[in-house]
């Protein structure tokens, strides 16, 4: 084990493509690690946890294929403190080494822990570029330094134009122009028939098995003898061939639909393995830029699809640096309720939070859509607690990592940061859910009723929501229709509403 140079590989640092394994040299040791320290700082989905360890050992195993010394310690080894920090000590005192590099974290707290390390460590610790990103880490924060007012489409635009991103031959937007948004807002009901589900399918039962007997806690269905998700390179290129090929033509249409018998639709699910860094960012957007040239598929999918990667991807990424430390913390409405039962079981009689959630707990994945407009519509129509929110999707989600999470959750969906984000709450009635997908249909609750037993409680939680937030959001242009709605209504109907909305809240448990 006694190696001169010590590299650390956290578990979503899966990139075979990086310049440290260019060479292989006997002198360098790298150090891959398991612990409970990462299964546990929030409550994760099963199919989270086995999906980064067993992509974790697929990595090992392919750099000793290629010549490269590897430690990893498993969850279950008698040796390993379950610690980040702990197990780094154990490992340079045993190899003896007197430098270690590790590449840049991409959640603050791992990076406060590495960088504290690094200031007290005796031996010489340097910090490397993952070299996945486009963007450095404050990109976005200069870009906006100087202005009033931060905005995802100027930065996209900007990355357009600097790494000449569908542009034609005189530097302007393909088609005329930079955003397709308003084409790829349909509803899907049948027809293109969605492709087959093309994932890998993996037997984990052995490695679920050490999950379990290490004590770490989890939620959802870990589908141990049927994993689907990809876990190495080769599979997550696989993975997005056949999106390309199968998918990305009828993505744009329907990206934002939702359907009880097709959970997964036309999108592309290599999220896990992007987030990973199985798989570069560049590849996807020269992927669907290049269907788009070559085999003519429809400008707003491959446009909707690249703004996903070069814009949002990367800007939420900006912002989360530019605001951490304190981010997690901001509650820009005080919403302090705690989540109802149904978030950990799905067993709610709205059937579009059933789906939704119960998706979630079985394949550890829902779509924007669904996190965006169906949980988190409800989650702040609610005024459930924007931390515990956070907290569930990060453990939920098995693409889910705090530079994506956190900013998606507390400024899009939540709009706890007042509006650095998003400029809207993005919320909505019963009309949204029943206009992009078939949830409404055979639903306990009527879509069309404000008030009463049966009236689905999107309706008054929405209108209420408005009401109790006036004096935060009548000054927003963005939502001025809703305010001149209320203000039609008489004060017997507005009263009814609130009445209805206070009774809601009071038994979100039994909804």
């Amino acid at each position: 084990m006694k190696a001169a140079r010590l590299r650390l590989i956290l578990g979503d640092q899966l990139n075979p493509k990086h310049s440290w394994f260019a060479h292989s040299d006997p002198q360098v040791l790298y150090l891959m690690i398991e612990m409970r320290q990462e299964t546990d700082y929030v409550l994760h989905h099963a199919q989270k946890i086995l999906g980064i360890f067993a992509a974790m050992r697929d990595f090992a195993g392919q750099l000793r294929e290629q010549g490269h010394r590897v430690y990893y310690l498993k969850i279950s080894d008698p040796n390993n403190t379950q610690t980040l920090i702990g197990n780094l000590e154990q490992v340079i005192e045993q190899s003896g080494c007197q430098h270690m590099e590790y590449q840049a974290p991409d959640e603050w707290r791992l990076d406060q822990q590495l960088s504290k390390f690094a200031a007290d460590s005796p031996i010489d610790v340097e910090c490397v570029d993952s070299e996945h990103f486009y963007t450095r880490r404050d990109e976005v924060a200069r870009l906006f330094a100087k202005r009033k007012r931060w905005l995802m489409e100027s930065f996209y635009r900007q990355m357009r134009q600097q790494h000449q991103i569908l542009l034609d031959a005189n530097g302007e937007p393909e088609g005329g122009q930079w955003n397709y948004d308003h084409d790829n807002r349909h509803a899907w009901r049948g027809d293109p028939e969605p492709p087959a589900d093309c994932r890998p399918l993996h037997d984990h039962s052995q490695l679920w098995k050490e999950i379990v007997e290490s004590g770490a806690s989890s939620f959802g269905n870990p589908q141990a003898e049927q994993f689907r998700w990809p876990l190495n390179r080769d599979q997550a290129l696989e993975l997005l061939a056949s999106f390309i090929d199968q998918a990305l033509p009828h993505f744009g249409r329907y990206q934002d639909a939702a359907n009880t018998g097709h959970w997964r639709l036309f999108h592309s699910l290599i999220s896990f393995a992007l987030n990973t860094k199985m798989i570069n960012p560049r590849e996807l957007v020269q992927a669907a830029q290049q269907a788009y040239r070559e085999r003519q598929i429809p400008l707003a999918a491959a446009e909707g699809f690249i703004r996903q990667v070069i814009g949002w991807r990367e800007y939420v990424r900006g912002v989360y640096w530019a605001q951490m430390p304190g981010y997690d913390k901001q509650n820009f409405f005080a919403h302090e309720q705690p989540l109802p039962h149904w978030f950990w079981d799905g067993n709610t009689r709205m059937r579009c939070l059933r789906h939704a959630i119960g998706q979630s707990l079985e394949h550890a994945y829902a779509h924007h859509i669904q996190r965006l407009m169906i949980i988190g519509n409800f989650a702040l129509l609610a005024g459930l607690s924007p931390q515990e929110l956070h907290r569930w999707y990060l453990g939920i989600y098995i693409d889910a990592f705090e530079w994506v999470e956190l900013p998606n959750t507390l400024g899009m969906s939540q709009f706890a940061d007042g509006g650095l984000l998003a400029t809207k709450p993005y919320v909505s009635s019963a009309a949204y859910v029943h206009r992009m997908s078939d949830y409404c249909q055979q639903c306990h609750y009527q879509r069309a009723q404000r008030t009463g037993a049966r009236a689905c409680p999107f309706n008054a939680l929405y209108w209420d929501f408005h009401l109790r937030h006036r004096d935060r959001l009548e000054g927003n242009p963005r939502i001025g229709m809703a305010y001149r709605n209320l203000q039609k209504m008489d004060t017997q109907t507005r009263e009814a509403l609130v009445e209805q909305a206070n009774a809601i809240r009071r038994r979100l448990d039994q909804l």
